[in-house]
């Protein structure tokens, strides 16, 4: 019998789940057109990601990366400035890069979706209704036209792994596209305001902070009720909710 090394539930809901044997990531995605995007978007990418092992649907195999996450939403980030700087380069040298032949998000469709969300949000009573007032009028500047560009669409500091004070991948392609650009850089430091100038030096771009932050209203405003339904807690100190009311 072979020797099977121990099993880590990585993530795991009702869409997908993410398993570590030794240096094997197993996902698998009830969804295949996400596993579809997940594996063409790497193929583009100018930046170092998993490689494919294997898929066999709904299953795939990437190796793991060396290194580790560049942080965690809710928890302090022990990387280096240079390590969030490099992500950040990362990140631009991605947004360089020809976007991917399919569709992605315009403003018109986030803003009919933020508007449900933040309805949504009031009539099940998640959220006090000045919370959501307040951070749907600051995202609001977010919602204006932009070029759309390469994007990775769920750049949590937890999916770009370093090693020192260099980026060796980024995971999770799932939600790849054409879209804006400054939305990547507001994923990558919600929760983490303090590295916001470390990775904008790093992308080497005039970029409008301001923008940046009416993202990370627009991104927590359409996360919350995915995430209590999916068993997380965006109300965890640090996360999602403490995001928004930071923004008081």
């Amino acid at each position: 019998m072979l020797h099977v090394e121990e099993v880590e539930v990585v993530v795991a809901h009702r869409d997908c789940a993410t398993l570590r044997v030794g240096d094997v990531f197993l996902k698998i995605d009830a969804d295949q057109s996400r596993t579809d995007t997940e594996v063409e978007a790497m193929a583009l990418a100018p930046i170092p990601t998993p490689e494919v092992l294997w898929r066999r649907p709904p299953a795939l195999a990437l190796a793991a990366l060396p290194g580790r996450p560049l942080g965690r939403l809710g928890r302090p980030s022990t990387a280096s400035p240079a390590a969030w700087a490099a992500a950040g380069a990362a990140v631009r040298a991605l947004h360089d890069a020809p976007p991917p032949p399919w569709s992605g998000r315009d403003p018109d469709r986030l803003a009919a979706d933020l508007d449900a969300e933040c309805a949504r949000l009031l009539d099940d009573g998640l959220l006090p209704a000045d919370l959501v007032t307040h951070n749907r009028r600051l995202a609001q500047a977010a919602l204006r036209p932009w070029t759309p560009v390469f994007v990775h669409g769920d750049l949590q500091p937890a999916h770009v792994f370093v090693d020192g004070d260099e980026v060796t991948g980024v995971i999770d392609w799932t939600e790849a596209g054409p879209g804006d650009a400054l939305f990547d850089l507001a994923v990558l430091t919600l929760g983490h305001e303090e590295h916001l100038d470390d990775v904008i030096a790093g992308y080497g771009a005039d970029v409008d902070p301001d923008l940046i932050r009416a993202w990370w209203s627009l991104r927590c405003l359409l996360a919350i009720r995915w995430l209590v339904g999916h068993g997380f807690d965006p109300a965890a100190p640090g996360c999602e909710i403490d995001v928004l009311k930071a923004r008081m």
